[in-house]
């Protein structure tokens, strides 16, 4: 089975411009649904994505 970085490419994009932006939410979801299932190391960027979120220091930004 092939290892993929994509989710934790798209977590680290958003920690870094401190935006989840609707692109990088449907592409992890796009990926999410795509593999079918989560590793260890995707599931830890995505906790730490949320824990950031919830400290306030990662901005949801809407639809427009």
């Amino acid at each position: 089975m092939k290892t993929t970085h994509v989710i934790r490419q798209l977590v680290e994009k958003a920690l870094y411009i401190r935006q989840l932006t609707p692109d990088i939410e449907n592409s992890i979801n796009c990926e999410l649904t795509r593999m079918g299932y989560i590793s260890d190391a995707d599931y830890e960027a995505l906790e730490l994505l949320m824990s950031e979120m919830d400290a306030g220091r990662i901005q949801l930004v809407p639809n427009t």
